[in-house]
């Protein structure tokens, strides 16, 4: 019984690093998009859409609609994705670096940080029906229910250690 109890909570553990190692490197991808994003104006953005699809925006639905956002008649959209990317990437770090140390109230923090990313990413979903946003509440979700499996562990490690250090 104790040995499929280490099992599980070997998967566990393993499967809370796994994502824990993608979620860092896309909260990463994130603030240094949005930055970036601050700093290209929509003219450089259109010329890379240009030299990406080879000239053939037109050809191209999702090249076209990127170069109709690269025309600088939504400048503001570009303002606020910037703003959103490099914000929630920065928020994610944090927490997610909190979780590497093992921090234990990043844990309780890191679980409300990411409910609150799900109520907007919802939000997003019902308003814009993206398929992309349902992976990554799913996503989100399989990451509160792991960190509150390893909160629960922490806790209990936590304790155990305790009570095998000698008072003095």
């Amino acid at each position: 019984m104790a040995i499929n109890k280490e099992k599980e909570m070997k998967v566990v553990d393993t499967t809370f690093n796994i994502i824990l190692v993608f979620k860092s490197l896309f909260a990463l991808f994130e603030t240094l998009a949005g930055g970036a994003l601050f700093f290209v104006s929509p003219g450089q953005i259109n010329g890379a859409i240009s030299w990406l699809t080879g000239g053939r925006v037109h050809e191209h639905l999702i090249a076209h609609a990127m170069q109709h956002f690269g025309s600088g008649s939504l400048a503001s959209v570009q303002l606020m994705a910037a703003a959103y990317l490099f914000i929630h990437g920065v928020v994610k770090l944090l927490t997610l670096v909190l979780l590497w140390k093992r921090v234990l109230w990043a844990y309780p923090l890191s679980i409300l940080v990411f409910v609150g990313f799900i109520v907007y990413q919802t939000y997003e979903l019902v308003s814009k029906h993206s398929m992309v946003m349902i992976f990554v509440i799913i996503v989100d979700i399989l990451m509160i229910v792991l960190t509150w499996i390893e909160y629960q562990n922490m806790k209990v490690s936590l304790q155990k250690e305790k009570k095998q250090i000698p008072v003095r």
